[in-house]
């Protein structure tokens, strides 16, 4: 289990069978549980079926972390708390903000865990958590925690340290170094093949950092690979509004790029001599170590990250495989940012960079109307993208082109920072798009996957607030799983369901 259901990063939780078209209305569905926790909670909740808790027996569990360092397990149906495990060390407390308002009023654990089944005597749920001593000195720990009971697996927590070769922002003997203060793992947690891939963003673009990717032994919980997108330069740190690193089958990772460095000059293969890759859609390979394996950046790569307008600030999708117009099959990814074009990519070919075009696969521009702060998801054909002060909107693909007009779009437009949604489905059928206006009052909106001009559901509708969940978290997308919808919020997970 991990972001947005899949390696992908779709969003399609397609093995609904409870919530229909039929039954999602005001007069049937609507708020039925809340779990409360210490904290914030900004990392989508996880769900797993069928989980033998020592002492208690089989549970559906719903698994939950917090800014304020917590691991939660509960059970999903009766809402008890089946155990609870703090990431802080002795004597620690949770990171202050580091003089950034992007994750408050604490920092602790921000991205969302992924879990393995195969790990451990039970299942290991791994996460990453920053805390501080009252010496005032920061970690960053990777934790494998057992499913079954919240006991620390493989000889956790370990501290994540790095360095890279580069010449960057905070480098020392030709090395670049990782500082646990100068960080935050906000990008939810990749594994893939036996690694667990950690990305990491600065608070706000506040002192030297540069662009971490870095790879840990899910058996070990030791440091496996590590790259540096701007290693002789500064920022190009992931953002990607708490998007995980998406994946393909063939052992890819790919993710976006934020503001930062790079090397307008290329080499005889079509790469930044200097080795920096700041506010690019970039590709790794995984096989003998990270590496940039190819990348997309806009012909004004340079200028946007000047003007702070950057790509990275919305996530990646990678497309399921698509024939074209000639027969061919493609292999595609998708991301938008903050100048409101959709980027599509062939993941065989990037389009690498030139100072007069865009040699990538497709651009739309004028599809949506608003910077993207967010990530969009697939499901049947379409792609689904909510920008900033943009109504939902669904874009029919067809011969591996995505349509420049939406086919359908909702109603309500999402501020900042637009919406993230989630897709349920039974297969390709009874299809729900949920999404969350971030608010005060937030609300949960379900719309026909098909025709999202159709809404089934939102919380405001039901009389006396009976649906009300209070304020919203920025980038908080819903989780669906047996039934239920779980929508994270500042002190806990709200669920929605069938009413009884």
């Amino acid at each position: 289990m991990t972001y947005h259901k899949d390696n992908a990063r779709t969003g399609q939780y397609n093995d609904e069978t409870a919530l229909t078209l039929a039954n999602v209305g005001t007069s049937t569905f609507g708020r039925v549980a809340f779990f409360a926790v210490d904290g914030k909670v900004d990392a989508q909740p996880l769900y797993l079926s069928n989980v033998n808790v020592p002492g208690v027996g089989v549970r559906n569990v719903l698994y939950v972390v917090t800014e304020h360092a917590s691991a939660y397990a509960f059970d999903a149906n009766s809402g008890t708390q089946l155990w609870r495990t703090s990431a802080l060390g002795s004597g620690e407390t949770p990171s202050d903000t580091r003089g950034c308002g992007q994750v408050t009023p604490e920092i602790g654990i921000t991205a969302t865990p992924v879990i393995d089944r195969t790990r451990g005597p039970n299942g290991a749920l791994y996460l990453v958590a920053m805390t501080k001593n009252s010496s005032g000195t920061y970690f960053q720990r990777v934790h494998a925690l057992d499913i079954a009971t919240g006991a620390e697996l493989f000889g956790g927590p370990q501290p994540i340290t790095a360095s890279f070769p580069g010449s960057g922002d905070n480098s020392s003997n030709g090395r670049v170094v990782f500082d646990p203060k100068q960080y935050e793992e906000r990008a939810g947690l990749l594994m893939l093949n036996g690694v667990l891939y950690t990305a990491w963003t600065s608070h706000c673009d506040i002192g030297l950092y540069t662009g971490w990717v870095i790879g840990i032994n899910a058996a070990t919980l030791q440091q496996s690979s590590v790259v540096n997108i701007t290693p002789n330069g500064s920022r190009g740190a992931i953002w990607m509004a708490g998007s995980g690193l998406a994946a393909d089958n063939a052992g890819g990772i790919y993710f976006i790029s934020g503001n930062g460095s790079f090397g307008e000059t290329l080499n005889a293969s079509g790469f930044p001599a200097n080795g920096n890759f700041g506010n690019g859609f970039l590709k790794l390979s995984t096989s003998g170590g990270l590496a940039v394996a190819d990348y997309f950046a806009s012909f004004d790569t340079t200028s946007l990250s000047n003007a702070d307008a950057d790509f990275g600030s919305g996530g990646a999708l990678v497309l399921p495989d698509m024939v074209d117009s000639g027969g061919r099959t493609r292999h595609l990814a998708v991301g938008a940012g903050k100048d409101a074009k959709i980027y599509v990519v062939d993941r065989d070919s990037m389009g690498k960079f030139s100072t007069s075009a865009n040699n990538n696969y497709q651009v739309l521009s004028g599809a949506i109307s608003g910077s993207v702060f967010s990530k969009p998801a697939y499901f049947n054909g379409a792609l689904y993208y909510g920008a900033v002060g943009d109504r939902l909107k669904a874009f029919a693909i067809s011969s591996a082109r995505i349509a420049g007009t939406a086919s359908s779009q909702t109603a309500t437009s999402f501020n900042f920072p637009g919406t993230t949604p989630s897709i349920s489905s039974n297969g390709n059928s009874n299809g729900i798009v949920w999404a969350v206006e971030n608010s005060s009052t937030a609300v949960l909106h379900a719309y026909d996957a098909s025709n999202l001009s159709r809404e089934l559901y939102n919380s405001n509708q039901a009389p006396n607030g009976r649906d009300h969940f209070g304020a919203g978290n920025k980038f908080i997308a819903p989780v669906i799983a047996n039934g239920r919808v779980y929508v994270g919020t500042p002190n806990g997970v709200v669920g929605f369901g069938l009413l009884p």
